[in-house]
């Protein structure tokens, strides 16, 4: 299968490079970029040097889709509004990994987001995919909206509760914390290395962009109330750990959670139940598509935790990305992605 990526030049765009130059089905045949026209990928990232001799295309959707049957959109948010149309309109089939088409209320996306939203229709016909909550909707499907990093790690976490409809409403509180690199390369104040170095912050409190989306999906899962979720930017440069509270309606011990969760995820290849009492750290999915989960229940309060740690890059992102790819054109789920995490 051909591939295009837009928005290569990215941290998420580079490591789509990075899964599908080796991938088993799929060649990347072309890159495009708004600003970098004629140039080869390697003058942006010398570390590709001899490995993906390509130069940069400009965009243009009708050649695109000539030359490709897929492209990626590794692009800022609001860029993807309107050249996903365009794209999907001539015949090529798109997976866009920003926030453009997550949200299906249009206004939420334009509150939290604080840009005009894509137009309805292809707010619809895109089908959002966490491949192991809902791959049979990717089924015949040309569009698939890529998950958002912090809710692939926190959706994850809550889903067999939430499905089991064994979590309190109103209970889930979601402490979660990123590397630097999940806001990609735009240089500001905030994430210069004299300001993030030594120093641990929050951000975006009670405002940011993925409660909607999280929301969203939980409801759909059958928990229909509110989240409260906090992030925080640690001066590491890949990762994320969302730390999850949530009160269990019933009876229930901390064997029987851990049963509920092993058995939830048996057969889903890239999520990891670890054993009871184990809790997982960042540096353990690093760079791979794996999202590692830790449980506890506290019997005395009746309150879950639940630990889940993904790749923002990754699981968060591009890995996930191709996850679906594969779903999408019937690949087995594992291609070009069954590599280990990097250590140390």
């Amino acid at each position: 299968m051909r591939v295009g990526i837009v928005g290569a030049t990215g941290y998420g765009g580079a490591e789509l490079l990075r899964i599908l130059h080796t991938h088993p089905y799929f060649e990347i045949t072309a890159l495009y970029t708004s600003s970098q026209q004629g140039r080869n990928i390697h003058e942006h990232y010398p570390h590709l040097t001899g490995i993906i001799p390509l130069t940069l295309e400009e965009i243009n959707p009708i050649k695109m889709a000539k030359d490709t049957d897929v492209v990626f959109l590794a692009v800022p948010t609001g860029v993807a509004s309107q050249l996903a149309p365009e794209l999907l309109s001539a015949g090529c089939m798109v997976i866009d990994l920003t926030g453009d088409f997550r949200l299906k209320n249009t206004e939420d996306y334009e509150f939290w987001y604080k840009r005009e939203a894509a137009p309805k229709e292809w707010i619809q016909k895109a089908v959002y995919s966490i491949p192991e909550l809902n791959n049979a909707s990717i089924k015949g499907s040309q569009f698939i909206s890529n998950p958002g990093c912090y809710p692939t790690a926190t959706l994850l976490g809550l889903a067999p509760l939430a499905k089991a409809k064994m979590l309190k409403e109103g209970s889930v509180i979601i402490d979660a914390k990123s590397g630097v690199s999940g806001a990609g390369q735009t240089v500001s104040l905030g994430n210069i290395y004299s300001e993030l170095n030594e120093n641990f912050k929050i951000y975006k409190v009670n405002q940011h962009q993925h409660i909607p989306e999280i929301e969203q999906m939980l409801k759909e899962l059958g928990y229909v109330s509110p989240v409260t979720f906090q992030t925080h930017l640690v001066p590491m440069t890949r990762g994320i750990m969302t730390t999850i509270y949530g009160s269990v309606e019933e009876k229930i011990t901390e064997d029987e959670l851990w049963k509920l969760y092993y058995e939830f995820y048996i057969d889903k290849p890239f999520v990891r139940v670890r054993e009871m009492g184990v809790f997982p750290a960042t540096k353990e999915v690093a760079a791979s598509n794996y999202c590692d989960i830790g449980i506890s229940f506290d019997e005395r309060t009746g309150r879950a935790t639940i630990v889940s740690v993904i790749d923002n890059l990754m699981k968060g992102a591009a890995g996930q990305a191709v996850q679906n790819a594969n779903l999408l054109f019937g690949f087995e789920e594992t291609a070009g992605l069954h590599f280990s995490p990097i250590y140390p």
